[in-house]
């Protein structure tokens, strides 16, 4: 069956992407029906985007003609997923504080189906206060994103705001179309390592390349699931068709995860840093000559696992913790799944010898409150794929 894509086209030069997402989209099975801005007219125009999509381009709201033939509301709700490629900054605040002050931000407002972002704007317009607390309301409101990436914009600065790829932009589309026993389902997933700074060069940090937590949340992604991915400077690229958080401290981590919620399952694969340097230096630390390290003050960092799976409001039904051990690594997972209160721990025996630090593979074992369950050394994917099996089976 053919999957219907009403498709917003936003004001802002990454809508020359919406082109070529429109005929990928029809590559992959869907049917297309734009919708443009007054403002993605500077970049595209009607015709190009309606040759394309062989589809009538929706534009103005109070064109009686089409409210003759489709009236908004039913434009609204006949598709089975509104894209919104490039979500501009002012499409964003639309959407979060539920203006309906054109045709596109009166689709968004009226519509009862699944919604999709891929942001894009400028760097310093990304990184604004305003713009993280409208993505955090979407985000609240079940709406996923894909991207944005970094790299180097048309206005000449450098940073996160470039509109993710259109082949990500497609692999979210169909992730968000996807049936599975996941379907509807909301998952965070925390994976990676964070950094905590000593100077403005150096850094705290655990052995992580956060292969595993991507696994995992690409596994849920292929059960249906709705994944936020909220991952520290990890050596893999996250996985396509999640919405990406990119941090750095479990400061940030922490932030992010709770802005994410309220969520059905919490898997917190990450390996967060205990402590950080409470006098970290606001620049390069020096050799004095006297053979003296400088003296660093350490402080803990908040327990993310253990906050969340305490929480008198949002917390999710299922929340799994991760156990890296070097010994005694039954009885240590299970101290610290009653310590912090989750429901499952995934424990792993990283010691020296074991190459599953930053290895392809990966030998756990599954302890939750009624069991222990010893999983045979697999590839991590294979891990992945058993764990969200689970997990699925665990919410439905």
């Amino acid at each position: 069956m053919q999957r219907r894509i009403l498709l917003i086209i936003g004001g802002g030069i990454a809508a020359y992407k919406s082109l070529d997402l429109i005929r990928r989209l029809q590559d992959a099975g869907c049917s297309v029906t734009p919708v443009l801005t007054r403002a993605a007219e500077q970049f595209v125009t009607p015709l190009s985007a309606s040759a394309l999509a062989a589809a009538k381009v929706y534009r103005d709201l109070f064109d009686l003609t089409d409210e003759a033939e489709m009236g908004h509301i039913e434009l609204s709700r006949s598709a089975d997923l509104v894209v919104v490629a490039p979500a501009t900054a002012d499409l964003m605040a639309k959407m979060a504080q539920g203006h309906a002050n054109d045709l596109a931000s009166t689709l968004l407002l009226a519509t009862d189906t699944p919604v999709l972002i891929a942001p894009a704007m400028n760097v310093r317009m990304w990184e604004h206060p305003a713009t993280r607390r409208n993505l955090a309301v979407l985000q609240g409101d079940g709406i996923r994103t894909v991207g944005p990436d970094e790299g180097p914009m048309a206005c000449g600065e450098f940073g996160f705001g470039r509109m993710a790829e259109v082949p990500q932009i497609v692999a979210a589309v169909e992730a968000a179309l996807a049936d599975g026993p996941l379907a509807g389902k909301h998952v965070v997933v925390t994976s990676g390592p964070t950094h905590e700074p000593i100077d403005p060069v150096r850094y705290i940090a655990n052995r992580s390349s956060g292969a595993q937590g991507t696994a995992i949340a690409a596994a849920l992604v292929e059960l249906g699931a709705r994944v936020t991915f909220v991952s520290g400077p990890a050596t893999v690229p996250p996985p396509e068709g999640v919405d990406v958080v990119a941090v750095e401290t479990a400061r940030q981590m922490r932030e992010a995860v709770l802005a994410a919620l309220p969520a059905d399952a919490g898997v917190f694969a990450a390996a967060v840093a205990d402590w950080r340097v409470q006098n970290a230096a606001g620049q390069k630390m020096k050799k004095d000559g006297s053979g003296r390290p400088p003296a660093l003050e350490f402080t803990e960092n908040p327990d993310i696992l253990s906050e969340v799976s305490t929480l008198d409001r949002n917390r999710p039904q299922l929340v799994v913790g991760f156990a890296a051990e070097t010994n005694d690594v039954t009885a240590h997972a299970k101290a610290k799944r009653a310590r912090k209160g989750c429901d499952w721990i995934v424990a792993n025996d990283v010691s020296e010898g074991t190459g599953i630090m930053g290895g392809a593979e990966n030998e756990v074992t599954l302890i939750t409150e009624s069991e222990v369950e010893t999983w045979p050394r697999m590839g991590k994917d294979a891990v992945a794929r058993q764990l969200a099996q689970r997990i699925a089976e665990a919410l439905t």
